[in-house]
């Protein structure tokens, strides 16, 4: 089996060790994260007491910057890791009720302490993983600490059938990964000699 995220063989596990240890650390950062989203929403300008009368408007306007409310909320994360949690609890305790809304810090926490069973035995560990990283993402974006963005780097020149059909799916790398994997074929490039060919072997542009 290899992970879903990067295609590297990990044995019987959903998640390799490395992509495991990322997601402990997304998860443990998530609460701080979405604490400073929360902070983000009030305008420098005003406190939560101050409510901004608008000129020619209906009524007093929010001190709450709506554009950041809608795109990212602490209630949402906590939704959303919430859900994982009743999925991973349903998964490896069947006999056992939903577990009562903890909040995201608490959610955080029994994911955290779940990672090795969830990444040798739970089938959407890749699904969870990407989630989690997406939050972390988006409110990364708010604080202003987004993280690196991948790169287009060229085409997967792996054969994928006796007919000698190429891959050619787009590939990306992003700073700090060491090695490129196809999120089509899951072909994974890691040697210096993976690369090379990787690079001789790229089409030429009409």
């Amino acid at each position: 089996m290899s992970c879903e995220l990067c295609g590297t063989e990990g044995g019987s596990r959903f998640l390799c060790e490395r992509h495991t240890v990322k997601l402990a650390e997304r998860l443990a950062e998530l609460p701080t994260l979405y604490n400073e989203v929360g902070e983000c929403l009030v305008p420098r300008r005003s406190s939560w007491g101050d409510i901004i009368a608008t000129k020619g408007a209906a009524g007093p306007r929010s001190p709450i910057d709506e554009d950041v409310l809608d795109t990212v909320t602490w209630g949402r994360a906590a939704e959303v890791v919430h859900l994982w949690r009743v999925d991973v609890q349903r998964e490896r305790w069947p006999r056992h009720g939903a577990p009562p809304p903890a909040g995201l810090d608490a959610d955080c926490r029994w994911l955290g302490m779940e990672l090795d069973w969830i990444a040798a035995n739970y089938p959407a560990a890749a699904d969870l993983a990407r989630e989690v990283r997406g939050l972390e993402v988006q409110a990364r974006l708010i604080v202003g600490d987004p993280p690196p963005r991948a790169k287009e780097i060229g085409q997967c020149i792996a054969v994928i059938d006796d007919q000698g059909t190429v891959c050619g799916a787009t590939l990306t790398h992003t700073a700090g990964q060491s090695l490129i994997a196809c999120r089509q074929c899951r072909t994974v490039y890691r040697s210096e000699q993976d690369l090379l060919l990787l690079l001789h072997y790229q089409p030429v542009p009409a």
